[in-house]
């Protein structure tokens, strides 16, 4: 019988966007939707990446010309107007990241806990992950909720931790973004960046990144190593 040997961490906790999943395409066009129908600017996929990350109002803030996005009733309602759309259209364009399902499910056989932290709504969080991961025991899905503070705040790792019962000494997040590197500081634990994402390495980096991958084989040989 095999053993394996014992690892670093006992929980990894995954963000989503631009992680285990690329949404870019279904977010874009979620947006130009809502700036099309009001006559205005639409952005390019590489111009979203920018914007993406810190929940739906943020990115809807930044799609919009400065003096709309200033005006707190049109932006709710461009927020609904998005949500409508892009609940109907979630995973049109969406799909995992080379290597990302085979790892989580490696990681699962080891006895190694995976968890989800989101700040894009929480049911939008368990639809995608349920229909791309869905044979995946996560110990924890966690997406943004109503009236719960969005990453960068710790909140949502603490109640991973919580959940998990595993030390932050023996907890890692995983993300693409300066807000998940600045969320896994606050809450007192690793963090390594990847940068297949939305953001590039020299964010994560200035973001206080100490570890940055580049391919999720890069990720495994790091999550694995005794």
């Amino acid at each position: 019988m095999y053993i394996f040997a014992p690892m670093k961490y006992s929980l990894i906790i995954f963000d989503l966007d631009g992680t285990l999943l690329n949404t870019i395409g279904d977010l874009a066009s979620s947006v130009d939707y809502v700036m099309r129908s009001r006559s205005l600017p639409e952005h390019t996929d590489a111009e979203y990446r920018q914007m993406v990350g810190g929940g739906i109002k943020r990115l809807v803030e930044r799609a919009l010309p400065e003096h709309l996005a200033q005006d707190e009733a049109y932006v709710e309602e461009c927020v609904a107007q998005f949500r409508r759309y892009y609940v109907d259209n979630i995973d049109r364009y969406t799909e995992p990241y080379e290597g990302m399902h085979s790892l989580l499910k490696e990681l699962s056989s080891r006895g190694v806990k995976v968890a989800v932290a989101s700040n894009k709504f929480q049911s939008g969080t368990d639809r995608l992950v349920a229909k791309f991961f869905g044979d995946i025991e996560f110990v924890a899905i966690e997406g943004n909720r109503e009236g719960a503070p969005l990453k960068p705040d710790p909140q949502i790792v603490h109640n991973i931790i919580n959940i998990a019962q595993v030390e932050p000494s023996r907890t890692v997040m995983v993300g693409d973004s300066g807000i998940d590197i600045r969320t896994a500081a606050a809450a007192g634990i690793d963090s390594i960046g990847v940068a297949w994402g939305f953001r590039f390495a020299e964010e994560l980096y200035e973001a206080g990144a100490t570890s940055v991958v580049t391919h999720s084989a890069e990720l495994r040989d790091m999550l694995f190593e005794e």
